[in-house]
């Protein structure tokens, strides 16, 4: 049995929807706001907030039991980012992991940062509208506020086209620039992107100082004023886990017999088998020898459970393993043959099911606040 959320738990899969109603006056869960931002802390889960209340006073202070959703499966940043800005599933828009075949070609592609050197095409590979396609066809702007270096990425074409990008250094002036970008566009939608926790958790750990030096600064970013009638939802798009050096396991060429890649990321490994190979065998196999460390199950497994959304178009069922490798607790599972071993020295990774990593807040600011 895989763990899964309530039915009734919410879904940042339509926080955007939320907000893009709420600028209409038709939003069920917000009230009208003059211009809405949506801000997402990259990696930042509710249970660890919570865990750390006392060094981010900005954001848990008026934070409510409910103020939390869950994201999507994989919790990895490709599927979950791409899920909020255009309110489907990853079943839908086809970013259903960090590294996925192309079928096509035969060979793996990374969804976040492979875009131009693994030969992706935005616009077809992630055919879902974002909302900010919607937006410009309401008749409001809309911006997208973040690093310089992601202006013309891949992926940002993939999942902030329609919005006019404006880039900010710091997140104080990330923050800033999106209230002002707020108030002084009536009307208009803003998204602001804070990569800063993730990037600290990855490489130190959600137990590090670092981690917790990356969270008090996004806090301190937060504790801007809002500019009246600007409606804010700070969320996030995942949380993450420890993974300490004993939870690695190693996948050596005898535990390969029979595939043909290994993608995803080591907390959510799509296997994708040879063709010739003896589905079931492989499936009993992988099973046997990650008993208590990663729940093994079938695509047809996974797409029946739902986890990858209600509805799974044929594009993105050929990106799914035939195999899929959910890492249970803290465990990581790794391809001990793969060339690459980088992933090995990260400390706080994400990808799978636990409630650590797929639950996140939803926190409301400025004319959202209660």
């Amino acid at each position: 049995m895989l763990p899964s959320a309530p039915p009734s738990s919410r879904s940042v899969v339509g926080v955007a929807d939320d907000l893009f109603a709420a600028l209409r006056g038709e939003s069920q869960v917000l009230p009208r706001a003059d211009s809405v931002v949506l801000v997402v802390i990259d990696g930042l889960g509710a249970i660890s907030l919570r865990g750390h209340a006392g060094h981010a006073r900005a954001l848990t202070s008026g934070m409510a039991k409910k103020d939390v959703a869950q994201s999507v499966f994989p919790s990895t940043t490709a599927a979950a980012l791409t899920s909020i800005v255009t309110g489907v599933w990853p079943g839908e828009h086809g970013l259903v992991g960090y590294r996925v075949l192309d079928p096509s070609r035969d060979v793996l592609v990374n969804q976040l940062s492979g875009w131009e050197t693994d030969g992706i095409d935005p616009l077809t590979w992630q055919a879902a509208p974002t909302i900010f396609e919607r937006a410009a066809r309401g008749g409001h702007a809309s911006f997208a506020v973040g690093f310089a270096g992601y202006a013309h990425s891949g992926f940002t074409k993939a999942t902030l086209r329609g919005a006019e990008f404006v880039a900010a250094t710091t997140a104080r002036a990330r923050i800033e620039a999106a209230y002002e970008l707020a108030q002084t566009h009536p009307g208009s939608l803003v998204y602001c992107y804070l990569p800063e926790v993730d990037k600290a958790g990855h490489k130190h750990g959600i137990a590090s100082a670092e981690w917790v030096a990356a969270l008090e600064d996004v806090d301190a970013a937060l504790s801007t004023r809002v500019p009246p009638g600007v409606g804010v939802v700070v969320t996030s798009d995942h949380g993450m886990v420890d993974v300490a050096p004993n939870r690695q396991v190693v996948l050596e060429e005898t535990h390969l017999e029979g595939i043909r890649h290994v993608g995803g990321e080591p907390r959510m490994l799509h296997v994708y088998l040879e063709p010739e190979a003896d589905a079931a065998a492989v499936t009993a196999r992988w099973r046997a020898d990650l008993e208590g460390v990663a729940d093994v199950v079938t695509r047809d497994e996974a797409v029946h459970a739902g986890l990858f959304g209600p509805t799974v178009t044929e594009a993105a069922s050929s990106r799914i393993g035939d195999v899929l490798a959910i890492a249970r607790g803290t465990w990581a599972v790794y391809d001990g043959t793969a060339a690459d071993q980088r992933g090995r020295g990260m400390v706080g990774q994400h990808g799978a099911l636990t409630p650590e990593e797929r639950q996140v807040p939803v926190i409301r600011l400025g004319a959202f606040s209660r």
